[in-house]
């Protein structure tokens, strides 16, 4: 009796386990250890991981190591062709009998960090738990302990909070997940984590190059950047590109007192002003010649997605302190898919209380360009150029020697960074299609499908080095200040992308 009463309790713990879906068993598992994934995520967020500290860097890439070994994941660190490359963390899991292979993308280095500029009480690299963003009036949690109930509304600070070690934690607590549930993925998996992303991604191609043989896939989904704006589940389909160009007007060789050369000699700041002006109109559309040209034109079925993504603009306008959107009333949608041009920031002496009665010596700026479909690196900053020469400007790549100022009314040093161009993969792929199968199956709101993000990855490099198809998955919140001051990740939304992940990882 008591062997069928226990045969027959096991037939029924089977039936109940069998009958969950695939979300509700990895929601119990993450809700049964949920002080240990924070734990983990806290210490991981406290290792300082900007892009120019390699020391610090290397120590990411080991942390990164131990928590694949730990989740029974083979790892390895890549390097590139040039000695010093900055590693990305590879680790693979073979299926049995699976046919497919998937690549799951996420970057540990994260933006340079001004302490001061944070709000008091948090650091870049301890990171503690907010009840909402600072600039909306969130405070400190003073009161958590460690295996406290964790409330899913909290934010957890930190640089990489959510750009981009959220992606990278995500992706391996959701194989971990499905492991420690009894379940298989169904297809191979592999694991790429690069440490250069914040700095334009400087060596991938050449570690894509060098170890194309391990790199091979039929998809590699990239968990970067943030959920719509509603809140929804979103997919993107496409990046833009991106590269900055930094100039410097020069005006004389030394500081002079403003009134005894004033009117005399040539103020930079002015002048770069000026020129910055005639590269943009008062709604903000970019004069520069040629810049719209050769823009890719989006296909029935990218348009048809743009359609059916909410508005969420007159929230936005609210939030952000904005009374009127460049643009000249275009939809938001419209202009994410449209070539930009942003001056990041412009420097020249002093303000406030340091200000002086001078005229500077020099003037500079730093200029983003955001690319689309159909732009190329080279012929949109050349672009550029050609319209500062237009202006008057002769154009040198250093520093001015004496005879160039004496030969040159107007001089400005133009210097470009390393860029990428933009992706965009087709919607109509039958991978990309079980990929938003499996996602919709993880929520009962209308996945958000974009065909071009705002922000920019190099998937470019993907898509030319590998011929790999790429799409975006990101799992963070809007509002997570990423590059800024204050950077948080709601933790519902850890929790939330640890479904969406594993489900990924279970695609047919």
């Amino acid at each position: 009796m008591k062997t069928r009463l226990a045969l027959l309790a096991g037939l029924i713990g089977w039936q109940i386990c069998c009958a969950q879906t695939v979300q509700q068993r990895i929601r119990q598992y993450r809700q049964a250890h949920e002080t240990e994934l924070i734990t983990d995520y806290r210490e991981f967020v406290s290792i300082p991981n900007v892009s120019s500290d390699s020391v610090n860097i290397r120590k990411n890439a080991a942390h990164i190591v131990s928590m694949m070994k730990q989740r029974g994941i083979a790892a390895i660190l890549l390097d590139g062709k040039k000695a010093g490359t900055t590693p990305a963390v590879f680790g693979e899991v073979k299926a049995p009998g699976a046919t497919k292979t998937i690549i799951f993308y996420a970057h540990y280095d994260g933006q340079p960090v001004n302490p001061r500029q944070w709000a008091e009480g948090l650091e870049p690299f301890g990171p503690v738990f907010i009840t909402a963003p600072i600039e909306q009036g969130g405070k400190i949690v003073t009161t958590y302990k460690s295996g406290d109930p964790i409330d899913p509304t909290w934010r957890l600070s930190g640089r990489g909070s959510a750009d981009d070690k959220a992606g990278v934690i995500t992706i391996l607590n959701a194989y971990d997940a499905l492991v420690k549930t009894g379940m298989k993925p169904t297809v191979n998996l592999a694991f790429f984590f690069e440490g250069e992303e914040e700095v334009g991604s400087t060596h991938l191609g050449d570690i894509l190059e060098k170890h194309r043989d391990k790199l091979q896939s039929d998809l590699w989904i990239i968990v970067d950047g943030p959920r719509h704006v509603s809140g929804k589940k979103v997919i993107q389909f496409g990046v833009r590109g991106d590269v900055n160009m930094e100039l410097t007007v020069y005006g004389p060789k030394r500081p002079l007192h403003s009134g005894n050369y004033g009117n005399w000699a040539p103020n930079p700041a002015q002048r770069l002003v000026r020129l910055l002006a005639s590269m943009k109109d008062d709604d903000g559309r970019v004069l520069i010649k040629g810049f719209y040209d050769d823009v890719t034109p989006l296909t029935a079925s990218e348009k048809q997605a743009i359609a059916a993504v909410p508005n969420m603009e007159a929230v936005l306008k609210k939030e952000l302190g904005i009374a009127r959107p460049d643009g000249n009333g275009k939809p938001f949608m419209e202009l994410l898919m449209t070539p930009t041009l942003n001056i990041n920031g412009i420097q020249s002496a002093n303000v406030g209380a340091m200000a002086g009665n001078i005229i500077p010596a020099k003037a500079e700026a730093v200029l983003d360009l955001r690319l689309v479909r159909g732009n190329d690196v080279l012929r949109q900053t050349q672009r550029v150029v050609e319209h500062i020469r237009a202006q008057g400007y002769h154009v040198i790549d250093h520093d001015p020697t004496d005879a160039e100022r004496q030969q040159y009314p107007k001089l400005i040093k133009v210097e470009t960074g390393v860029g990428y161009n933009a992706q965009r993969t087709p919607m109509d792929l039958p991978i990309a299609q079980s990929v938003i199968k499996a996602i919709q199956s993880t929520t009962k709101e209308p996945v958000v499908l974009l065909p071009t993000a705002g922000g920019s990855l190099p998937l470019y490099v993907f898509e030319q080095t590998l011929k790999a198809n790429v799409l975006s998955v990101p799992v963070v919140n809007y509002d997570n200040n990423q590059h800024a001051e204050n950077e948080n990740v709601m933790v519902n939304y850890l929790w939330e992308g640890l479904e969406t992940l594993a489900a990924l990882m279970l695609i047919q």
